[in-house]
């Protein structure tokens, strides 16, 4: 198995990491929550942007 599928799920961790954590600030700290569940969101993001290319480049790789 390639790292980099490993590495992709990675993202997923670090999203429900970020979320949990804008849930425990939210009610002292309403703007350090607004700034996890950006990260939360931009984890995501990234997520499906790798996710996305890998495929691209493993479609590449086998009509060689």
């Amino acid at each position: 198995m390639k790292y980099y599928k490993i590495f992709q799920y990675a993202y997923l961790v670090f999203a429900v990491l970020f979320l949990w954590d804008a849930f425990t600030k939210f009610g002292n700290n309403p703007t350090g929550a607004y700034i996890s569940i950006g990260l939360s969101v931009l984890a995501v993001f990234i997520f499906f942007f790798r996710r996305k290319f890998s495929k691209k480049y493993d479609n590449r790789d086998n009509s060689k």
